[in-house]
């Protein structure tokens, strides 16, 4: 492994911060509920009884990054910079992280026929939170990407879709 990738690798954890990861029966009640920040003093640690014998379980405080393949990922990590304000990984000291926002982050496999990604041979989509839907999904059309919004509200909030220039879904969320 590279020391640069093994140097972002270290500093990743820290730098992005927690997620709330829900179970399958959580995601509608979390995102009417939206979790309180943590205070500063909260445990780093996450702990969750076990359902089968009440012992405690170590889990996941957040998601650490998302890494997929690209064509071309030099031009692919520059176009969601461009257009959707992530950070690239950073290469050397200094070099800034993508700082998230605390709040709810949704986990749930779908079924493999599913259509809602789009192309079935596309095995993952990407959610990014929000504040304003309408707003971003102005900036990119205004940059020549098509976004369809969806027109109704559901209790979560809402959603719009859109590809990036490998064809990789994402859904934009802004919850209620």
């Amino acid at each position: 492994m590279s020391f640069q990738r093994r140097r972002f690798l270290q500093i990743l954890p820290c730098a992005l911060g927690s997620g709330l990861l829900l179970t399958r029966n959580e995601p509608a009640m979390a995102a009417q509920n939206p979790a309180q920040p943590e205070s500063p003093a909260a445990p780093a640690k996450a702990a969750a009884k076990d359902h089968s014998g009440g012992t405690e379980m170590e889990k996941v405080a957040g998601i650490g990054g998302l890494f997929f393949r690209a064509h071309d990922p030099a031009a692919l990590g520059n176009w969601y910079l461009q257009h959707l304000g992530i950070s690239l990984t950073p290469t050397g000291e200094g070099s800034p992280v993508w700082q998230q926002e605390a709040g709810p982050t949704v986990f749930s496999p779908f079924p493999e026929t599913t259509k809602y990604f789009g192309d079935l041979q596309k095995m993952w989509m990407v959610n990014f939170r929000v504040h304003d839907l309408d707003k971003i999904a102005a900036q990119l059309r205004a940059a020549g990407i098509e976004v369809k919004v969806d027109p109704q509200s559901y209790p979560q909030g809402r959603f719009a879709h859109l590809h990036d220039p490998e064809g990789n879904p994402i859904e934009l969320w802004q919850p209620l």
